[in-house]
């Protein structure tokens, strides 16, 4: 009786059931990584569950490179995300509401850093600063993630352009507000999710990201980098 009412259970709620066995897939990485912060492992190349300890999270930091590497990709991953979504937002804007030469050239080639893969990216990079002379490291890595961020603010926000109602900004206009109070009124409200999506995504890409870094970082170690090259020696369990 009970095998059959969690069956009619799940053929009536099959689209609920799905979904919540994908964000369980989904999750289970962050659950695996939750239980070994607990974890004293037998070994510095062992990840079994060996035995439970509060010490990783007395100590957070734990070796001292590991702190300031977060910082510093926490530092540059705010800095590439602000100017991204500055720059992604008004060209966003550009692209969706004004008319002009040359406009879906532009277009394509706001796509093909998201299209190109980043080992070619990176090297392609890596070549225009030795080239340019430029000294490798903060710099040069916050020009990278800029670059490759912009692209994604710009698609993100550019749909969220295209699926807001124009008659919208019309009424308030028809209402005696001038460009800048619907801007401000209208327009920025209904576009903040968007920007706040594209803001997010960045940070995310900007955070995690690791092949571009590593051709253009120099002496310079960030948290990705730095979790590769603890992976050769034993990564701690902080």
């Amino acid at each position: 009786m009970a095998m059959h009412r969690a069956w009619r259970f799940v053929a009536d709620h099959w689209v609920l059931v799905a979904g919540l066995l994908v964000l369980a897939y989904l999750s289970a990485p962050v659950a695996v990584v939750v239980a070994l912060s607990f974890n004293k492992p037998a070994g510095r190349l062992s990840y079994d569950l060996h035995e439970f300890t509060l010490d990783n999270w007395a100590d957070p930091c734990g070796p001292a490179e590991l702190c300031s590497a977060v910082a510093r990709s926490a530092q540059i991953g705010f800095l590439a995300t602000l100017v991204a979504t500055v720059l992604g937002t008004m060209m966003a804007f550009a692209l969706a509401r004004h008319c002009f030469r040359g406009r879906n050239t532009i277009s394509v080639l706001v796509l093909l850093p998201m299209a190109t893969p980043e080992v070619v990216l990176g090297s392609a990079l890596l070549a225009l600063f030795v080239g340019a002379r430029v000294p490798l490291g903060f710099w040069t890595v916050l020009v990278a993630h800029v670059m490759f961020c912009l692209s994604f603010v710009v698609v993100t926000v550019k749909a969220r352009l295209a699926g807001l109602d124009p008659r919208l900004m019309e009424a308030a206009m028809d209402l005696y507000a001038n460009e800048w109070q619907t801007f401000r009124r209208v327009t920025l409200p209904l576009l903040l999710p968007g920007i706040a999506a594209a803001a997010l995504l960045s940070f995310s890409l900007s955070f995690d990201d690791f092949v571009i870094t590593n051709f253009n970082s120099g002496v310079m170690v960030t948290f990705p980098m730095y979790v590769w090259g603890a992976a050769q020696r034993g990564i701690p369990p902080q």
